[in-house]
């Protein structure tokens, strides 16, 4: 490869990537993964890591953790999946992304085995992280899983602490149809006599998680639900859970302590400190416009929750969703006189502009189809009074198109 924009197009190509291909793209299992990091040295013994599973919050988490752990003055990695604008925002270094050269060397260095091997473009990704991690001494590394956990690539590495953030329903064809099921699959993440926060109690889960780590005796720790004296730069009133998951978590990792200040420091400047993107994330004032990655049931609710603080005159919601959501299930959380602009983001697994209207054709709410996600934007803007709100939501994809046409 000569140059970084041929290697991510190789990438891209050449490995079934599941973020946009779906189920074809999965692979569970650490066979693959284990050899690839035995191939590439075990990179991942290098440095001491926290390993966060869960539904929804583990991004923000992650992000939260990250710059709290670099704020200390520990030199930081952070990976975490999908990408919003590039690639190499899954990969960070005290904030900074890994850079395209070394991208480009990675992928030189071991295309052949990876064409050989036939490996994801996830596991790829993972070794890719662990290699640079190692390379560049990193001291603490925040890895966030993909998809589930018992068999997720990240899975290999036996971290200082595991953090679990709640359990929903979502990624069901692979993960399995109850609350319980899901809840086993996050719960692998769980090692050995290695201490575990679950950031949100629910009587559907507590069983599995407390069963698990009896069997593995590992110290197991529940968020409980206080007022926190801590915020954060991040907006949005579903972070306080976030926040009370870091700050709860940050006490059980061990042989490190963490005085308040640093948290209270680091929790505040997690834009600045990791570039995080995405998470009610206000791009644009009169009509205000906020962008947000929420997917799920649960996410969505959240932000249902979060219009009960907002001051605004009519709601207008761009929305794209991937396969496998049930749309009017969705927007049922949504209050019946908003406006709905609603499109198929640019990818194979999106939910096609016919799946769509089919899904919704006995619907009474007022539903405008675009062909695109930024033709539905530009729509909303132009019905959009200075004192409404605009939301782009329902899929990282929808928000993805939107934040690159406001960067361009």
């Amino acid at each position: 490869m000569n140059n970084y924009q041929e290697t991510i197009m190789w990438m891209f190509s050449k490995l079934p990537m599941y973020q946009r291909k779906g189920a074809v793209a999965y692979r569970p299992g650490l066979d693959a993964m284990k050899k690839l990091d035995r191939h590439l040295g075990q990179p991942h013994k290098s440095f001491k890591s926290i390993h966060i599973a869960g539904t929804n919050g583990k991004g923000s988490t992650a992000h939260m953790m990250a710059s709290v752990i670099q704020t200390a003055g520990y030199k930081t990695g952070l990976y975490t999946s999908p990408h919003l604008l590039d690639f190499r925002e899954r990969i960070k270094i005290n904030g900074f992304k890994i850079s395209r050269e070394e991208v480009v060397e990675f992928i030189n260095i071991n295309k052949n085995y990876f064409e050989e091997e036939q490996l994801s473009f996830f596991e790829m990704t993972v070794g890719l992280a662990f290699w640079y991690f190692k390379k560049k001494q990193v001291e603490y590394a925040i890895i966030e899983a993909g998809l589930g956990g018992r068999l997720d690539a990240t899975n290999i590495i036996t971290p200082q602490l595991s953090v679990i953030t709640n359990i929903g329903l979502d990624h069901t064809q692979f993960l399995g149809n109850t609350h319980a099921d899901i809840a086993r699959e996050k719960a692998g993440i769980i090692k050995s006599k290695i201490p575990v926060v679950i950031g949100n109690r629910d009587n559907r889960t507590e069983e599995i998680f407390l069963k698990i780590a009896k069997t593995l005796d590992a110290p197991l720790y529940h968020v409980e639900d206080s007022l926190t004296e801590f915020s954060s730069d991040l907006k949005g009133v579903y972070q306080a859970k976030n926040i009370q998951t870091v700050v709860s978590a940050l006490n059980y990792l061990p042989q490190v302590h963490f005085e308040k200040n640093i948290i209270k420091q680091g929790l505040f400047n997690v834009i600045s400190n990791t570039g995080l993107m995405g998470r009610w994330q206000s791009i644009k004032f009169s009509p205000q416009v906020i962008l947000d990655v929420a997917h799920n049931k649960e996410g969505l609710k959240m932000i249902r929750e979060q219009l009960n603080f907002m001051v605004y005159r009519k709601l207008y919601l761009v929305m794209g969703f991937v396969q496998g959501r049930n749309v009017p299930e969705l927007l049922a959380l949504f209050p019946q006189d908003a406006y709905y602009y609603l499109s198929s983001p640019n990818l194979d697994r999106a939910i096609k502009l016919t799946e769509l209207k089919k899904q919704l054709k006995d619907s009474s709410l007022q539903i405008t189809f675009s062909k695109t996600v930024l033709k539905a934007y530009e729509k909303s803007l132009l019905n959009a009074k200075p004192e409404d709100l605009i939301i782009v939501l329902g899929s990282t994809f929808a928000v993805a198109e939107v934040l690159q046409q406001v960067k361009n």
